[in-house]
Formats: C-alpha cells, structure tokens, sequence
C-alpha cells in the first residue's frame, strides 16, 4: 500500500538512480552514503515497492522504480523551471551565481575577470567550480558554463567565446626534435581518458618515437611537469605563457587550437547579475586577444 513519502526523498532517489550507487550519490548530494540507504529505505517503504535491484555493478531501477523515476524527472523539471523563472525576474545585483569551466581556464584566463567583477559588484557572490563533470544548465548546477565542446541543448543560448591557441613546449635546456621522429623526447600528455583529443593525436603523430612520461588530465600540472624538465607537453598558450620556464617549441607545424563555448538557460536571460558577469567576460576575453 502506498503511504505519504517525503518529497525531499526525491533527489535522493534521482541521484541514485543517476550515479548508479550510494556512494557517488552520497558524494554528488553531500550528503553521508548511511543517510542516503536510510532514506531510500523510507522512501521504498511509503511507496510499498522496491525500487531498485541491488547488484553487483550497482543499483538498477525495478520496473516500480523506472515508473517513478519518469514521475520525478517531470517533477523535478518543474521545480527547476520554477526556480530559474524566478531567478530570472529578480531585480539587483546580489544574490549567487555559479560557474564552471575547466581548471587552467578558471585561474589563467577567468580568474582577472572575476577579480574586477567583485569590484564592481561586491554583493554578488561568484561559484567558480572546475572539476571536469558537465554541469548542467536545466537542473541549475551551474548558471553559466565554459567549455570545449558546443552546446546543443535547445534550451540554451550559447556562443563562442574565444579561440584558444596551442603550442608544443619544453624546459629551456631541452633541445628542439626533428619533426617526424622524436627519439629521445620524453612527452607528458592528457590521460587515457581523453587520449582521443586533437593535440594528444597532432603530438603523437609528430613526434611518433617519443616516450610518454607522464599522463594527466589537469593542464596545469603538465605545465609545471614540462617547465620541471619533464618533458615535452602540449599546453594552451595563455597557460604556458603564465607559467615560468616554458619555451615555445617549433616543429615547423602547429597543433590545433580549440575553441572555448559560453552558454546559459534561456529562463536567466533578464537575470541582471549573469548579464553583467556575462557582459564582462565577452569584453575581457572575447574581444581580447589571448
């Protein structure tokens, strides 16, 4: 029999069902994994059924467990939906704004800009976050994000934002390789995850008897390997010519810049502090060469 439950269980049971375990639901909520099976338990037990399938590889929505779980994705929509509409008919300069965008881009490129918009707007508090998960816009984890990949949610206004060029670089003792061979260079790459991206495949490609080192996916501490004489690495050129002990290394040939993407709902449009954050970050960094 199906009893009252607590509406509040309802981003427990979303983020389960997303994350596919306690822990990383616990994590994603903040919350303690025992307070998470606790209540999910209650929440089972209001709804009279199970709704997940323990398994080895994790938790599995049941059949009772998918049929709430469209229920709740339309609920949670219309929370959400409700919170940016009023977010955006607030009036003023105050209030939080969250932002996400990658490590290097946040301290190297972002970090001035939001130095002078505290400046100039001391009541809004600024949330920069700079793990690599993709925060998304409708669920408001994130007001405005930055990233390398476009968007393509319909309910997102979105546009590039900068070209961000990149060069290979060495410490200043290291010698200049011969383009096509590499023997001998020590290189520092992304890790395997993001092995597939175009200055892993241009550098392997030019340098292809090269021995990798060092993999990581934060390209801050590959700057700081590579100025360490650890080797040669791949880096953007606003990070490399921020970073003591760099030398521009020229092959001959250039790997492929990447562009940077700006997008935010389209309910926070008329919101005032994300049009002022916005407007100073196209006039700082779009019109800016980097």
């Amino acid at each position: 029999m199906v009893r009252d439950f607590e509406w509040s269980d309802l981003p427990i049971f979303l983020a389960i069902a997303r994350e596919g375990t306690l822990g990383a639901a616990a994590r994603r909520l903040k919350q303690t994994q025992p307070t998470m099976g606790r209540r999910l338990r209650a929440l089972e037990q209001a709804a009279g059924a199970s709704l997940f399938q323990r398994t080895s590889d994790g938790f599995v929505l049941t059949d009772e467990g998918q049929s709430l779980f469209q229920h709740a994705l339309r609920m949670e929509e219309e929370a959400h939906a409700m919170q940016r509409e009023l977010a955006g008919s607030v009036k003023g300069l105050d209030g939080l704004l969250r932002l996400s965008c990658s490590d290097w881009f946040g301290t190297t490129v972002l970090s001035p800009v939001l130095a002078e918009f505290s400046r100039l707007h001391p009541n809004v508090t600024v949330e920069l976050l700079t793990d690599p998960r993709l925060y998304s816009l409708s669920r408001r984890e994130a007001d405005l994000v930055m990233r390398i990949t476009p968007f393509d949610e319909p309910e997102v206004i979105a546009r590039k934002l900068v070209t961000i060029p990149y060069g290979l670089y060495a410490a200043q003792s290291y010698p200049t390789p011969t383009l096509g061979d590499g023997e001998g260079c020590p290189l520092i790459l992304m890790d395997t995850a993001f092995g597939g991206m175009p200055d892993v495949s241009w550098v392997t490609q030019a340098l292809p008897r090269a021995n990798v080192v060092c993999r990581s996916n934060n390209r801050e501490v590959q700057a700081r390997l590579c100025a360490l004489g650890a080797g040669f690495a791949v880096l953007p050129r606003p990070l490399a010519n921020a970073t003591p002990g760099l030398r521009l290394v020229d092959l001959g040939t250039q790997p492929p810049s990447r562009e940077t993407w700006i997008g935010y709902h389209r309910d926070l449009k008329r919101l005032p502090r994300l049009r002022a954050l916005l407007d100073l970050i196209l006039e700082r960094i779009a019109l800016a060469p980097v």
